[in-house]
């Protein structure tokens, strides 16, 4: 497989992996609801990205940098909007 095809599988999944985190988000704001969401789950998904970051930095690799920081943004909110026992329904 030739790099130039490799690049674009890349950035299409980093595309794929951070826009879902989206709807979930848009859930939150929208109902107010985190009653549902694993609290535990979170944790170590948000752990496991961060880690990636870090891995990106060690390999200078901005591709895995940025997807992985946006990723650690949308995973903070859901994890802080949990933690803040933010469910009215």
């Amino acid at each position: 497989m030739q790099h130039g095809y490799v690049t674009v599988i890349g950035i299409i999944a980093g595309i794929c992996t951070t826009v879902s985190f989206i709807p979930q988000i848009i859930k939150i704001l929208k109902t107010g609801n985190t009653r549902d969401i694993s609290l535990s789950m979170y944790i170590i998904l948000t752990a496991g990205i961060s880690l990636w970051v870090v891995y990106g930095f060690f390999l200078g690799e901005i591709p895995i940098i940025l997807a992985n920081s946006v990723v650690f943004v949308l995973c903070l909110f859901i994890l802080t909007a949990k933690c803040r026992g933010k469910s009215r329904r």
